[in-house]
């Protein structure tokens, strides 16, 4: 491949951003670029795998946030339903957490999104080729921070808590007993360092643990 990394066809592009002023911005100037082209759009993370099924892009840009489900959740499935395309990480809150999340989940690249779009497009032709792109600045934070102290299912009970949720809710929505609930939210709380759940739900988001 040439050193500037542009490849011989279009690159096909997904583009999960929440924001819709946000998102045609960037479909707009990434379609400026000659050898990109984005072939699907899409408003909330649920949407994303059917949307990467149906038009097999080769690079998905996934917002870390977003309704429905999170791009970094998604990037998960996006491994293991559309193997092919390499996943491009974009965040607005530079969390550690959210780095070590996205690289566990299979995610070729992490970038802020406060960078100009040539540095975007950049990127792009380089985690097609098979590097990893990682802002730096952000890279040395997460190597500082260390992992993520909390458990799959702890993570689960604090997200099931964002909105008030009783623990009867959580223990429904979960499949689980509400002293199992207890449990993992007591140890969440622990952990975080927090004196109750809403606390350690906002610790945790901080981080970039949940």
């Amino acid at each position: 491949m040439p050193q500037d990394h542009r490849p011989a066809r279009p690159v096909r592009v997904l583009l999960a951003e929440d924001q819709g002023m946000m998102r045609g911005a960037l479909a707009l100037l990434l379609g400026l670029e000659p050898d990109l082209e984005v072939v699907a759009q899409v408003g909330a993370g649920d949407e994303i795998v059917d949307a990467a099924l149906r038009s097999r892009p080769d690079v998905a840009l996934l917002d870390s946030e977003m309704p429905g489900r999170s791009g970094l959740d998604a990037a998960a499935d996006l491994r293991t339903e559309v193997p092919d395309c390499r996943v491009l990480i974009l965040t607005t809150f530079g969390r550690p957490g959210y780095l070590r999340r996205a690289m566990e989940a299979g995610a070729a690249g992490f970038l802020v999104k406060d960078g100009p779009v040539e540095e975007l497009a950049v990127a792009i032709r380089r985690v097609l080729a098979g590097e990893t792109v990682i802002d730096p600045a952000l890279a040395a934070a997460a190597l500082g921070a260390g992992p993520s102290p909390l458990t799959a299912r702890e993570r689960d009970a604090l997200n099931a808590s964002v909105d008030g949720a009783t623990v009867a809710d959580i223990a429904a929505k979960l499949r689980l007993s509400e002293s199992t609930v207890r449990n993992y939210l007591s140890a969440a709380i622990g952990k975080t360092g927090t004196r109750n759940r809403m606390e350690a739900v906002r610790a945790a988001r901080q981080q970039g643990w949940l």
